[in-house]
């Protein structure tokens, strides 16, 4: 097992790039990790520098979105952390409405964080991991990328190709011993939905627990090397919006 290499605390404990560990999924994937004396380096737009007291966590302040200095950034992260085994993509922002109500910058900031962010950490991340021959790719999907759904038609866009994507991913590495998986999630009661106009029911059967999706993350990368897991879906057992009014402060 994975986990049974990388608990050894010497210099050459391997690492995992995991983006949006500031919150929601990400922060809850990272967490798990460290107490598994995991390395994490963590990648956001915004500094977590302190956020997690401990020696196996690493923050880089990287704007995924931003292609002008993207490529100078992620080359200082990989050159500066070579034990990089894996990536857990997680970075992602709600974005809902009638289509024409969104602007031509709030549709392109939406898919370039929704999307462009993980293409583009894959394409500085998948070269290090050919040449190991090793290695595994997690990307946090979403339902909405399976079907599309009456207001979600840029969030189900960008998930649509995030899925799209690590298929495409996943045949271009076959052969190199890496594994690419995507897991889509219904709906987590996370801060995903604070200045969204719905959430989830208030009942807990209306949404799935953010320690269910973490289970799902470990026991992926626990699993034999000779086995892989290319695609789950998580949903809630009742499926339930409830509409809530946004407190603009």
């Amino acid at each position: 097992m994975i986990f049974n290499i990388l608990t050894k605390a010497d210099t050459n404990v391997k690492s995992f790039i995991v983006t949006g560990t500031s919150s929601g999924i990400g922060k809850a994937i990272c967490e798990a990790l460290i107490k598994k004396k995991i390395r994490v380096v963590g990648v956001n737009r915004n500094s977590t520098s302190g956020m997690f007291d401990s020696s196996y966590y690493k923050s880089y302040q990287i704007d995924l979105a931003n292609v002008k200095t993207l490529h100078q950034d992620l080359e200082n992260l990989l050159k500066e952390n070579n034990q990089i085994r894996g990536l857990i993509s997680c970075a992602g922002v709600g974005s809902f409405g009638s289509i024409e109500n969104f602007s031509l910058k709030q549709i392109e900031q939406a898919l370039k964080i929704n999307l462009l962010s993980h293409i583009a950490l894959t394409r500085y991340i998948v070269p290090v991991l050919k040449k190991l021959n090793s290695g595994d790719l997690i990307y946090i999907g979403s339902e909405a990328a399976l079907e599309g759904s009456k207001h979600g038609s840029l969030y189900s866009a960008a998930k649509f190709g995030l899925r799209g994507f690590t298929q495409s991913i996943r045949a271009e590495v076959a052969n190199k011993n890496i594994r690419v998986m995507i897991v889509n999630p219904g709906m987590v009661r996370t801060n995903f939905f604070n200045q969204l106009s719905f959430e989830p029911g208030f009942d807990a059967k209306n949404s799935i627990p953010i320690e269910d999706i973490v289970k799902v993350v470990i026991n992926i990368l626990e699993i034999s090397q000779d086995a892989k897991v290319e695609e789950i879906r998580v949903i809630p057992k009742v499926k339930k919006v409830t509409k809530k009014t946004i407190d603009s402060g």
